[in-house]
């Protein structure tokens, strides 16, 4: 299908959904799907009509400075006004193109954040307490809801684990090309002799699921209440009110103890379990895509290396674009982790681009 065939046919459906909601006012439901997906596509359709505006419009005007007759005055005039066509014909057609791309059904949920140690002892839970908090600062910054949902500490400043619920717009097409291990370079508080380790993080962002998206089965589900704990064993509390799930189909194990109620944290263990088998699902969907994808940016697989925190330097590196940023004391208090996030979102699209197609 040509480019204009492709917008000729999505301007006669944005015709058809106008029709079709003026006939269905008294039928509720379908009013309101007819409603969301005009919304939908409205932003598109408008700049299609737009496009072709600006094409009507270049005709008309290549046509008025072919005439042999027309003064000086009005030439200029005419050909200052192509000018402004020309210039403003590619814009408009990346701006199709966006438009034109498969939307990510997820982008507009909520998200799961979970950070881990990994290689390095101390000084990667250390490592793994800074990301976390770039993450908090970053979502204050984005005016998001962070709310810390679990933390096992080692007692030194450092983080075993943690997991936190990040809600507002946009959040999880801003963050899920976090997902994976991130290193850091730098030399530790206790190093005498100055040199710089190598310990690493990893981070898994995955979608907040709704019951409706994830039906899990009571008898699916073995469930664990136990005595919380503080760091070193030391009791926290004197109730059996930590739980821990364990979903018997797929094996994943979700433990909370964050919260004095065992209902409280069955239901955060919910919440987290729902997320993780989601995840698993899209992740199997986009294996099947990444196989006819020339880039897997998007991939969230954990166990790929995605970043460097090099303190020495001073730099954030991110392997997957090969885009490096002097400012790392700016990335890890979140306010210049945008700039690489949207990097990354930018590189995303011009691969998704060129997936669909170049347009005529």
């Amino acid at each position: 299908m040509s480019l204009e065939q492709k917008l000729n046919q999505v301007l006669t459906h944005f015709e058809d959904l106008r029709e079709k909601l003026s006939s269905s006012i008294g039928e509720p439901a379908e009013f309101a799907r007819l409603s969301k997906e005009y919304s939908d596509l409205t932003p598109i359709a408008e700049k299609i009509i737009e496009r072709q505006q600006l094409l009507r419009e270049t005709v008309g005007l290549q046509e008025f400075l072919a005439d042999p007759l027309l003064d000086k005055e009005l030439q200029d005039m005419g050909q200052e006004d192509l000018q402004r066509i020309y210039d403003r014909l590619p814009h408009l057609s990346r701006e199709i193109q966006l438009l034109l791309l498969p939307k990510d059904v997820d982008d507009d949920r909520n998200a799961i954040l979970e950070v881990r140690a990994g290689t390095g002892g101390e000084e990667a839970a250390l490592f793994g307490a800074d990301l976390l908090r770039m993450y908090q600062r970053y979502a204050e910054l984005q005016g998001w809801r962070f709310e810390l949902m679990h933390e096992s500490d080692t007692g030194l400043g450092g983080i075993k684990e943690a997991s936190a619920s990040i809600s507002g717009k946009g959040v999880f097409a801003k963050l899920k090309f976090e997902s994976g291990v991130h290193r850091v370079q730098r030399v530790p508080e206790t190093e005498t002799s100055g040199r710089i380790h190598t310990s690493a993080a990893t981070v898994a962002v995955l979608p907040e699921a709704e019951e409706v998206d994830i039906q899990i089965e009571e008898k699916d589900l073995r469930i664990d209440v136990f005595r919380s704990s503080g760091p070193g064993g030391q009791s926290v509390n004197t109730t059996d009110s930590a739980v821990r799930i364990t979903h018997i189909p797929s094996g994943v194990v979700v433990q909370q103890q964050d919260e004095k109620s065992q209902h409280k944290n069955k239901a955060k263990a919910l919440k987290i379990l729902r997320a993780r088998l989601y995840e698993h699902q899209r992740a199997e969907k986009a294996a099947v895509r990444a196989a006819s994808r020339k880039s897997q940016i998007g991939s969230g697989d954990r166990s790929e290396r995605i970043r460097t925190y090099n303190f020495p330097q001073g730099r954030v590196t991110d392997h997957r674009i090969n885009l490096t940023l002097y400012k790392l004391d700016r990335i890890l208090d979140g306010s210049a982790l945008n700039e690489m996030i949207q990097a990354l979102i930018s590189e995303d699209e011009v691969s998704r681009l060129a997936d669909l197609g170049e347009m005529e």
